[in-house]
Order: C-alpha cells, then sequence, then structure tokens
C-alpha cells in the first residue's frame, strides 16, 4: 500500500492508502474522490482522469508514452507541464506521499 494524497480543485485534501499496482485513477474512483471520473476506466481514452502531479513530485513518474500525451491534448481544463492522466499513473512504493491536483473540470 502506498500513500496517495488527492486534492480537489477546491483545496480539499483527501489521502488513501493505495493497492500498489492499481492506478491513480482506480485507487481515486474506488475511494470516491470527486473530480476524477475515468470514464474509460483507465485505457487512456476519454481524458476525464486529468490530474496535475504536484511540480516536487513529477520526476518520480515514468515517462508518459505517445498516446497519453496525445489524450493530454484533449483536456477540458488547460493542460501543464505536470498534466498526467491519472489512470496512467501506476501506484508503486516509490510513489509514497504523491499528491495529484484535479482541474476545476473534466468536461
Amino acid at each position: 500500500m502506498t500513500l496517495i494524497h488527492y486534492v480537489a480543485a477546491d483545496g480539499t485534501r483527501s489521502s488513501f492508502d493505495i493497492e500498489n499496482g492499481n492506478s491513480v485513477m482506480q485507487g481515486a474512483v474506488l475511494n470516491g474522490v470527486e473530480g476524477i471520473v475515468g470514464e474509460c476506466g483507465g485505457n487512456a481514452m476519454c481524458a476525464t482522469c486529468h490530474v496535475y502531479v504536484d511540480e516536487n513530485d513529477i520526476n518520480r513518474l515514468e515517462t508518459m508514452d505517445e498516446l497519453e500525451d496525445a489524450m493530454l491534448d484533449s483536456v477540458a481544463c488547460p493542460r501543464r507541464a505536470n498534466s498526467r492522466l491519472s489512470c496512467q499513473i501506476k501506484v508503486s512504493a516509490e510513489l509514497e506521499g504523491l499528491t495529484v491536483r484535479m482541474p476545476d473540470s473534466q468536461y
């Protein structure tokens, strides 16, 4: 289990121990975190799990692939240098304390 911090657009913070191997999106959905929709179920096809990764944590993530990069061009809120699809962030012990912030909207 790895502690992941989710920060809503209004600043509300929630933290959960997420099973290693799950995605940050799966952890959010399983714990009822609002602001991460994941309509496609984690297949990087909808961009409704867009998050902003804390700048202090971004270098701990694996490099995004071409599909994720392309999907981030269609997010509802502005894409930033720290934008990622939470379905593509696999939870592991190396990500202990990761903080992700939800955008104002996923639609």
